[in-house]
């Protein structure tokens, strides 16, 4: 099995060399880089699957490196950033970046976000034309608001159609019961309010996700819902 390809581009000594070894014994193949200005040659070089990117750099800094990238390099691309100020968090999502992480950095927090990130499809894990999703064994139609499971036709309402339909063209990004409240039933979520886990519930009932141990379906404690493209193998 070829370990996945992980540059981590850090000024701060320290960090990067702690970051590199932690991700060496994670089963990444790690390459480091501690000027910007180095970065953007090694990037599309190198082609890492993902990029742990620091926002403040010599040489160049982290915004201009994501939109220099963004369009020979198809990896992730992971903000590292010291400010709590919303406005670059916004400008690291606007420029290319899948997600980003605050400092101080907790070692264990950012390898899973590094596999959640790595986890989100390809356009080979996950087909996607026009109105129609496959995954693996499960295929959804919007314009026929169907959906299959292998050779079998799988009923749903309306609102569990437009439910699973949302979290597939999401997969591998963590939708929160509010967001899904807000786009399904045009209201805040108030905390309380079941509606959406229930009918996470029953689609799980009714695509034979298990509801113990679910993989295709899953839920992140304090988050929301995951809609994962490897538990729907054919």
């Amino acid at each position: 099995m070829v370990n996945q390809k992980l540059l981590i581009v850090e000024d701060d000594a320290k960090l990067n060399v702690m970051l590199g070894d932690y991700f060496k014994t994670q089963g990444f193949d790690v390459k480091t880089v501690y000027d910007g200005g180095e970065s953007v040659d090694l990037i599309e070089s190198f082609q890492p699957d993902i990029t742990i990117l620091d926002l403040m750099l010599p040489g160049q800094d982290g915004l201009s490196i994501c939109r220099d990238v963004r369009d020979s390099y198809n990896g992730k691309i992971l903000m590292l950033t010291a400010s709590d100020d919303d406005f670059d968090h916004v400008a690291a999502l606007e420029t290319g970046a899948d997600d980003f992480v605050s400092k101080p950095i907790k070692p264990r927090v950012l390898l899973a976000r590094v596999r959640n990130l790595l986890r989100r499809p390809t356009e080979d894990a996950i087909a996607m034309e026009a109105n129609n999703i496959q995954v693996g064994r499960l295929k959804v139609c919007q314009n026929s608001r169907s959906c299959r499971l292998g050779e079998c036709d799988v009923s749903l309402t309306d609102s569990e159609f437009d439910l699973l339909w949302l979290l597939a063209k999401s997969a591998g990004e963590v939708l929160s019961r509010d967001y899904l409240t807000r786009q399904l039933r045009g209201i805040d979520y108030d905390g309380i309010d079941r509606t959406i886990d229930n009918r996470i519930v029953t689609l799980r009932k009714k695509l034979f996700d298990d509801a113990t141990n679910p993989k295709g379906i899953i839920t992140v404690r304090g988050k929301g819902y995951l809609f994962v493209t490897d538990g729907w193998k054919a």
